[in-house]
């Protein structure tokens, strides 16, 4: 018993607090504001961690490959995996949504947050690199420092004998920032349980209101999504031992995205799953930090969702081939635009509202349907990474790619 409890005690701990928080924000509402800087606290941690966290990952898992293994390959593989695991869930979307119309009669809000439009080279300009170093080190910039952190990984490994002293510190600051996680997670039970008592005492009341529709059709679909596709994957990857063990490990990552709304910060959660489900570092230390940037299969649900709704107020069609095609490409590119920040951004709607015509008024509904389901969406976003890791594991290293059951553990 003494043992179960010292595996566990960690996520006991995580739900505990997780159950007390919900409560005293159902029961206390919008008075439990005045703990919500308990759980700004343990996010900002968090935050300040994972940048370094995800550099060093990246930068070290490349720095280590050797001749025999191909990253060209992995990263296609990794690619293929991300595009075709968004489509997907989109399409699971549309079907939803044929058997349950969104009919929906929703007023424009005012925009209460000023949109800066630029120009599409100036967006990818800024989306891809920095104007200086120091930029890198914000968390908004993810994808620029990935692709700096993949430069870095083939230096090392292009400087030969004279990049092994700085290939060693990258490994150790890999190995440093991973037990600077697990000494944050240490009051994850206290900061995830603030954060929860917030969201449930001042924003549950607006799931009840006039966008109830969407949010169950949302709500649904994501959980069926989460509940089934997720394991069909993980059994695709590696079988019933491969289920299991995903989801013995996913619980940590899962209320670490609920509690955070953020992909970003689930990334070093992600990790540690990553490596306890079996998934080897050279896979995992790539698909993790770029999945938490560019995989996201809860905001390709949300995204097809924002658009049934739109049209919906419009009164026009969604269900006509040309608008049904143009929808799955908008959602691969919202996917792979969208920050992994707490309600980050409005591209994804700018963008479908632009390809489709709409006039300013469908952007308010939009941004608020965004508002309402980004628990659930971070929740996809973030733990489909690690599924999708054992799926890039499995079309890598074939099916025997998992590590070997720990018997002490009680593991299958």
């Amino acid at each position: 018993m003494n043992s179960w409890f010292k595996n566990y005690k960690g996520i006991i701990l995580l739900i505990t607090g997780i159950i007390i928080g919900s409560i005293a924000g159902a029961v206390l509402g919008d008075k439990v504001e005045v703990i919500k800087p308990i759980g700004d606290i343990f996010l900002n941690l968090l935050f300040t961690a994972v940048v370094p966290l995800v550099f060093f990952a990246i930068a070290s898992a490349i720095a280590g490959l050797d001749g025999s293994q191909k990253l060209g390959r992995l990263l296609g593989i990794t690619s293929l995996v991300f595009v075709g695991t968004v489509l997907v869930a989109a399409i699971v979307t549309i079907i939803a949504i044929r058997i349950f119309p969104i009919h929906q009669h929703l007023v424009a809000s005012p925009i209460t947050e000023a949109i800066t439009k630029k120009p599409l080279g100036d967006q990818l300009t800024s989306l891809f690199t920095t104007g200086e170093f120091y930029q890198l080190l914000s968390r908004k910039s993810m994808l620029a420092m990935i692709i700096f952190a993949v430069i870095t990984g083939f230096a090392i490994l292009n400087a030969g004998e004279n990049g092994k002293p700085f290939a060693a510190f990258i490994h150790s600051g890999n190995e440093v920032f991973k037990n600077i996680f697990v000494l944050i997670m240490k009051m994850g039970p206290v900061g995830l349980g603030a954060y929860f008592a917030y969201q449930v005492g001042v924003f549950g009341p607006q799931l009840f209101g006039g966008y109830a529709r969407s949010m169950a059709v949302y709500y649904s679909v994501g959980a069926f999504y989460y509940l089934v596709m997720f394991s069909l994957y993980a059994f695709i990857a590696g079988g019933i031992g491969a289920f299991k063990r995903y989801w013995r490990n996913n619980i940590i990552p899962s209320a670490t995205a609920v509690g955070t709304c953020s992909s970003i910060a689930t990334i070093p959660a992600n990790m540690d799953a990553a490596k306890k489900m079996g998934i080897s570092d050279a896979i995992a230390n790539i698909t993790i930090p770029l999945g938490g940037t560019l995989h996201k299969e809860g905001s390709s649900i949300s995204s097809i969702v924002k658009m049934a709704v739109v049209f919906a107020l419009f009164g026009k069609s969604f269900d006509n081939p040309q608008t049904v095609i143009l929808a799955l490409g908008m959602t691969v590119l919202v996917s792979l635009v969208e920050g992994g920040i707490p309600n980050g951004g409005y591209i994804g709607e700018l963008l479908f509202i632009s390809a489709y015509g709409f006039p300013p008024e469908a952007l308010p509904p939009a941004i608020i349907i965004g508002t309402l389901v980004d628990p659930m969406a971070t929740l996809l976003n973030a733990t489909g990474d690690t599924v999708a890791g054992m799926l890039v594991a499995r079309f890598a290293e074939g099916k025997n790619w998992a590590m070997p059951p720990n018997p002490l553990k009680g593991e299958q």
